[in-house]
């Protein structure tokens, strides 16, 4: 499982101009699922976004949570986190997990987030959707629940 993870002042998605999910301050996170994660991968994933200090305390050092903010996640399905580019100029990919199973595993990694208790709100999983956000910071990181960066 891949995830960008940006830490934000507010972000919403919109499908057919409809809002379907939003939050205020938080972490905006873009989350692929590949052909061999498995429900382990997405409680990694899930105690990481909950628990990853990346927002500033009194000091205005990184060292707290979105939970120790009272801040929301905003997980939004990105199979192109999957894509492999380094051959050619079409991204190939291969090492996607077929729609069934991504969709199981990102319903997964709300619902661990919503255990938290942490808000939690949800793109639709396989739609168009426009995505806005207003970066705090600009603070991004990569993730990978295998740990390959």
């Amino acid at each position: 499982m891949r995830a960008v993870i940006q830490r934000v002042r507010q972000a919403r998605v919109e499908v057919e101009k409809q809002v379907v999910g939003q939050i205020e301050q938080g972490l905006l996170v873009y989350l692929g699922v590949g052909k061999e994660d498995t429900e382990q991968d997405a409680a990694f994933m899930a105690d990481k976004l909950v628990n990853l200090r990346i927002f500033a305390d009194a000091a205005g050092k990184m060292n707290r949570s979105v939970m120790d903010i009272g801040g929301g996640i905003l997980v939004i399905s990105n199979f192109t986190l999957f894509g492999d580019c380094r051959k050619g100029r079409r991204p190939g990919f291969d090492a996607a997990s077929l729609p069934g199973p991504a969709e199981a595993l990102y319903e997964k990694v709300a619902e661990l987030i919503a255990r938290s208790d942490v808000a939690v709100a949800k793109g639709a999983f396989g739609a168009y959707m426009q995505v806005s956000s207003t970066n705090d910071g600009p603070v991004t990181f990569l993730l990978d629940s295998t740990r390959l960066f």
